[in-house]
């Protein structure tokens, strides 16, 4: 398979054209990829309204009943509620982790085991995010496809 990418001009609307003999699994999975960095959600810094790129979000954590994006190394609060995010992102590569998180998992460097059967999901930022027990055999099998 040949890969081509030309630069086009600011004015012009970025896309993506793929040539193929039939539409394969490869063909879907490259799909399923670029759509999954297709996207933005809503997101607040203090009172100033932010459009994050679904592909910059590294977790979605709910606290008291607030729920905040995670980025490398900004954080901002939504106004959805997590079972929202998960809804939303169902067929994207998130997946949650916790009764409180959501995370993408092209984020994740490692996952190592931790206590009393849960894991520790070590994200590219280098920060570390705690896998329940209860969700630990959905993340296998979220990792294997």
């Amino acid at each position: 398979m040949e890969l081509k990418i030309r630069k086009i001009k600011e004015e012009e609307t970025e896309y993506i054209e793929i040539g193929c003999h039939k539409r394969d699994d490869r063909i879907n999975e490259i799909v399923r990829l670029v759509k999954m960095h297709h996207g933005s959600v809503e997101a607040y810094q203090e009172d100033t309204q932010y459009q994050i790129p679904l592909s910059e979000i590294y977790y979605i954590e709910a606290v008291d009943e607030k729920t905040f994006i995670y980025l490398e190394k900004e954080c901002y609060e939504s106004r959805k509620r997590l079972y929202e995010f998960e809804e939303l992102l169902a067929n994207r590569k998130f997946a949650r982790i916790s009764k409180s998180v959501v995370v993408n998992m092209m984020k994740i460097v490692a996952i190592k085991p931790a206590l009393n059967g849960r894991f520790i999901c070590q994200l590219k930022n280098n920060e570390d995010v705690i896998i329940s027990r209860k969700y630990v055999p959905e993340i296998k099998e979220k990792i294997k496809r």
